[in-house]
């Protein structure tokens, strides 16, 4: 579930917008005051930031540009202003997007879903010069792509999204497969030959690592093999 990050001083458009994204299948965070929410991005790492300019403590644009001074996390303002030159500065002061108020909930809906497609595509996971790129479904190492099948690419993805832990059996099962596959399958172990085959085809040896009776890791690779 994706989280949203709701900076609004303002109790009736908070409530309002709040409502439609969670209907929207959205968790969401309400700061009330700029600083707040400064705070709670900080604790919290949000995937996005809904952001009203017109705070009771400090600017909307001063709240963008600390956010943007620490990480990319998709900025999107609320405005009631409609100058060009302030859009102009809201832009380049470190927000994605900006909405005049007042607004259509599915306009505002809409616009979330572009940040977060665009955020998704950029994204990158990286171990050693192994790449793999979880908006595009792309693997790369070395620069070139190494093809992977759907089921071969999530076992991967889940491996990458924590380098060097252990992945057990049963939970990779239940998070690529979504159930248990049962103790005499080797549905899993067909998958993982596979993925090593195809990573080494690719000169990426050593990234996959088997510990034996527990599950899989993915670790900064050398030339000597895994079992």
């Amino acid at each position: 579930m994706k989280r949203i990050l709701l900076i609004e001083d303002d109790p009736e458009v908070a409530r309002l917008v709040e409502a439609e994204l969670k209907e929207a299948g959205f968790q969401v965070d309400w700061a009330k005051t700029g600083m707040e929410g400064l705070i709670r991005h900080r604790e919290g790492k949000p995937d996005l930031v809904v952001l009203d300019l017109g705070l009771p403590d400090l600017d909307g644009a001063e709240v963008a540009r600390r956010i943007r001074a620490t990480d990319d996390t998709p900025i999107l303002v609320l405005t009631a202003q409609d100058a060009v030159d302030r859009k102009v500065s809201l832009l380049t002061g470190g927000a994605d997007d900006y909405l005049v108020k007042p607004f259509h909930p599915a306009e505002l809906l809409a616009r979330i879903q572009v940040q977060l497609r665009h955020k998704e595509g950029s994204e990158v996971l990286a171990v050693g010069q192994l790449e793999l790129y979880p908006g595009k479904r792309q693997v790369f190492f070395r620069e070139r792509e190494v093809r992977l099948s759907p089921k071969e690419f999530d076992l991967l993805h889940l491996l990458m999204s924590r380098p060097g832990r252990v992945f057990p059996r049963p939970e990779i099962e239940e998070r690529v497969w979504g159930r248990p596959l049962g103790k005499d399958s080797n549905v899993l172990d067909v998958h993982m030959a596979n993925l090593r085959a195809k990573l080494r085809e690719a000169g990426a040896y050593g990234y996959l690592r088997t510990v034996r009776g527990v599950g899989y890791a993915v670790r900064p690779g050398r030339r000597e093999e895994e079992g």
